[in-house]
C-alpha cells in the first residue's frame, strides 16, 4: 500500500525555495520539463507562455469505485476530485466511520460496505484498491474477473505467491482492460523527464544510487476499539506488513530498477526498533543495499525517528549526479565532464531567492495559463494525482501503462525480499525464478 498521505506526506518537505537555493549553491543545474531555447541576446532563458499552447483534450469520464477508505483511499478521492474526468461513483469500506469520513469529499457516491457490491455495479468502470496490502489479493482477483479496470496500490500483495496470482490474472486480461500498479514515480512526469537525461548518458557511467524516506511519526493510529486499533495498525506487524522498505521504499526500489532497466541480484538489509518502543514487530529504522548487475548498488535508508532531509533520490554518475526531490530535479556536473551544450543556457536557481525555481514537469501548461514561473514552482501536483490521471488516460486509449502488472510484480518481489533481508539482517541473493509469473 502506498504511503498514507495523512501522516507520511510525500510533499511535507523543506520549502522549495530554501532547498532550491541550497542546490544552486552546490552548483545544481535544474532539470526542467522543457529546455528553453537560446535567447537572441545570449542571456539565460526565462520561460514564457506559449500563445500557441494547447492542452491535450480531456477524455471521456471514467467512473470509479474506491475500495478501502483509509488515509490513502481518501487521498485518492481528493485527487480524483481535481480531475475533470474521474468521477467517484461508489465508495466502500467495512468500517462505517471510514465511509462517513470519505463521504465528506465524495458526497454523491454510493456508500457500500461489501466490495462485491462495487464490482456488481455496472455504473462503475474502474476500481482503486486502497485496502491494507494483505487484503489485496481477494479483491484484486475478483475485480479483474468482474471486468473492471483496476488500479492497485503498491505493493501488489504481502507475499510473492499472492502477488504472482494477481500478476498472472492481470497478464491474461483483454488488451482494453487496464491494470495499473500504484508505482507513483512511474506516473510522475518529472521522473519521466529526468529519465530522458539519465538514459541518454548525461550523467555518464552510473556508479551508485541512494534513496531515503525520513519522517518522525509513530506509524501508529489510535482507536477506542481495541479490535479496530489492531486492524488500523496492520503496518506494524509481520503477518500483515512488509515494513518500511516494502510499504514505502518500494517506490524508490522500483525507480532504480526502472532507470537502470535491470533486476537486482542481491540485497543486504538492517533494521531496528529505535524510537517507538511498543508492541510493533517491524523496524522503525531500516537500511538496505541493493546490488544490480555490473556492481552498481542502490542504498535505501528510512527512519520514523527523524524527519531530517525527508525524501529524495540521487543517481551518482561519472559526469554528474542527478537529484530528484519533491517533483523537481537537478543535475550536478563534474568539473571534467564534457560540455553537452544545452546546460550553458539552462536556468540556474538564484541563491537565497525564490525567483526562477519552477522545476515542475507541467510548467509549460501553468505558464500557458498566464502564471509566473515562481507561481508554477508552487503548483506541483500530488504523485497520486499524476498516477490517476495517467490511469484514466490509459483506460480511455486502451494502452498499457508503464506501471503494468510486470513492473508491479517485479517491484513487489524486490520489496518483499528486501524486507526479509532487513528483518533478518542478512544478505539475500535474488533467484531469477522469483520474478517469473
Amino acid at each position: 500500500m502506498s504511503t498514507p498521505v495523512s501522516d507520511l506526506n510525500r510533499r511535507d518537505f523543506v520549502k522549495a525555495g530554501s532547498f532550491a537555493s541550497l542546490m544552486a549553491a552546490l552548483g545544481g543545474v535544474p532539470i526542467t520539463a522543457q529546455e528553453a531555447a537560446k535567447p537572441a541576446d545570449g542571456t539565460l532563458p526565462v520561460p514564457k507562455a506559449d500563445p500557441n499552447y494547447k492542452e491535450k483534450p480531456v477524455g471521456p469520464p471514467v467512473k470509479f469505485g474506491i475500495i478501502g477508505l483509509g488515509a490513502q483511499g481518501r487521498e485518492v478521492i481528493t485527487q480524483l476530485a481535481k480531475l475533470p474526468n474521474g468521477p467517484v461513483a461508489a465508495i466502500c469500506d467495512n468500517y462505517k466511520s471510514s465511509i462517513r469520513r470519505a463521504a465528506e469529499t465524495a458526497s454523491s457516491a454510493k456508500q457500500v460496505e461489501d466490495y462485491r457490491a462495487v464490482l456488481d455495479d455496472k455504473e462503475v468502470q474502474a476500481v482503486v484498491i486502497a485496502t491494507p496490502t494483505h487484503l489485496h489479493k481477494e479483491i484484486a482477483l475478483a475485480a479483474l474477473q468482474a471486468g473492471k479496470h483496476v488500479y492497485l496500490e503498491a505493493p501488489l500483495a504481502h507475499t510473492i505467491d499472492d502477488a504472482r496470482l494477481i500478476a498472472k490474472a492481470a497478464s491474461a486480461l483483454p488488451a482494453k482492460q487496464i491494470f495499473q500498479a500504484g508505482l507513483q514515480f512511474r506516473g510522475n512526469p518529472q521522473h519521466h523527464h529526468v529519465l530522458k537525461f539519465f538514459r541518454t548518458g548525461a550523467s555518464g557511467k552510473t556508479a551508485s544510487a541512494y534513496a531515503q524516506f525520513n519522517k518522525k511519526n509513530s506509524w501508529r493510529r489510535a482507536s477506542p476499539n481495541s479490535e479496530r486499533e489492531k486492524a488500523l495498525n496492520w503496518r506494524l506487524y509481520k503477518d500483515t506488513s512488509i515494513g518500511l522498505i516494502g510499504e514505502i521504499g518500494i517506490h524508490s526500489l522500483d525507480c532504480t530498477s526502472w532507470y537502470l532497466d535491470k533486476l537486482p541480484v542481491s540485497v543486504t538489509g538492517f533494521g531496528s526498533i529505535l524510537q517507538w518502543q511498543d508492541d510493533r514487530e517491524v523496524a522503525d529504522t531500516v537500511q538496505a543495499v541493493v546490488e544490480y548487475p555490473g556492481g552498481v548498488r542502490m542504498t535505501f535508508a528510512s527512519t520514523l525517528a527523524c524527519s531530517f532531509e525527508s525524501e529524495h533520490q540521487i543517481f551518482y554518475g561519472s559526469d554528474a549526479a542527478i537529484l530528484i526531490r519533491d517533483n523537481k530535479g537537478w543535475m550536478f556536473k563534474e568539473v571534467d565532464a564534457p560540455l553537452l551544450g544545452w546546460e550553458v543556457y539552462a536556468r540556474k536557481d538564484d541563491i537565497l531567492s525564490d525567483s526562477g525555481i519552477a522545476l515542475v514537469a507541467n510548467a509549460t501548461k501553468i505558464l500557458a495559463q498566464g502564471k509566473k514561473p515562481a507561481e508554477a514552482a508552487s503548483e506541483t501536483d500530488s504523485p497520486v494525482k499524476y498516477a490517476l490521471e495517467k490511469f484514466i488516460e490509459h483506460v480511455n486509449e486502451g494502452t498499457a501503462p508503464t506501471g503494468n502488472w510486470q513492473a508491479g510484480f517485479e517491484a513487489t518481489v524486490t520489496a518483499i525480499k528486501a524486507n526479509e533481508a532487513v528483518a533478518t539482517g542478512s544478505r539475500i541473493t535474488f533467484q531469477k525464478e522469483w520474478f517469473v509469473v
